[in-house]
């Protein structure tokens, strides 16, 4: 979605362009997406991945290289999500 400006090319929006994308991709099964390991290049749906759960929330690691892929803490009112081994993550439109 780009906007063109008559002087420079593609001008910005702000984030709020990105609500009827993001809702469309989390709206579906999120262990049937794909994930690439950033560590080790492998691309595993994330029900293969390898979870450990405490009270704070889960860590996601790789089901080959044992790196950690994301991290999800659940702090009652509000979740944080960090995918910072992932380097790219896969959906299948259905």
């Amino acid at each position: 979605m780009s906007e063109q400006r008559a002087d420079h090319g593609p001008a910005h929006v702000d984030g709020n362009a990105l609500a009827g994308p993001l809702a469309d991709l989390f709206a579906f099964e999120a262990t049937t997406a794909s994930a690439r390991c950033a560590t080790c290049g492998v691309v595993e749906t994330l029900a293969r991945a390898m979870v450990y759960r405490s009270g704070a929330g889960s860590v996601v690691r790789c089901a080959a290289c044992g790196e950690v892929l994301a991290a999800i803490v659940d702090a009652g009112d509000r979740v944080f999500l960090g995918f910072s081994g992932v380097s790219t993550i896969e959906v299948r439109r259905a």
